[in-house]
């Protein structure tokens, strides 16, 4: 796949990342984001946190296409439609994005097939070659998501204004597509930004 065909992948992931604005204790004297940010709950690391989600979809290779900045408190399914605007194809996710009702719409009316882990009580139609494929481009996104977190600190962004966190959100952003976009350019692995810095 082309470097500038990464947008437009038929085949991406998306995923959820809490971004805390401070610590939960201080939430309630907040003045910086009282009007934006809000209390939240992460279920994968088990953090209540208050500040914002960002959702992250990237292509199969690990670049990141789309990364809405939304509020913490709803649950990941309502920010379905926000993360696949402009998508047409395969996407896979985490079991936080499961609803049957949801996942017909957008396969019906936009092309869109959304592949979830599925719960013990669930039954699904879907080949097991093609849950074992999505299982293992899922892993990318938590990759990105642990890049973004520890080397990029984006949890830890601290400004008083929402136009400061989104300009400084956007440069980390941009740095780790970058980063990809070298590897990629190199022929290296894609995710692999250890490497690129000793290369």
């Amino acid at each position: 796949m082309s470097i500038s065909g990464q947008v437009n992948d038929p085949v991406q992931v998306i995923d959820t990342l809490p971004l805390p604005v401070c610590v939960i204790t201080r939430a309630r004297q907040d003045r910086c984001f009282a009007q934006e940010a809000d209390f939240g709950y992460c279920p994968a690391k088990d953090l209540h946190y208050y500040g914002f989600k960002l959702d992250l979809r990237i292509s199969r290779l690990g670049m990141i296409t789309h990364y809405p900045l939304l509020a913490a408190r709803p649950h990941d399914i309502n920010s379905l439609d926000t993360l696949l605007e402009g998508f047409e194809g395969l996407v896979s996710a985490d079991k936080g994005f499961i609803d049957a009702y949801r996942h017909a719409f957008l396969s019906e009316r936009h092309g869109i097939i959304v592949v979830t882990p599925v719960r013990k009580n669930m039954q699904t139609d879907l080949p097991k070659p093609l849950l074992k494929f999505c299982k293992y481009v899922r892993k990318f996104v938590e990759t990105v998501g642990s890049h973004l977190t520890e080397r990029f600190e984006v949890d830890q962004i601290r400004v008083h204004d929402l136009w400061h966190f989104q300009h400084r959100l956007i440069r980390k952003i941009l740095a780790h597509t970058v980063c990809v976009f070298l590897n990629l350019l190199f022929g290296r692995p894609p995710l692999d930004l250890d490497g690129l810095v000793s290369a």
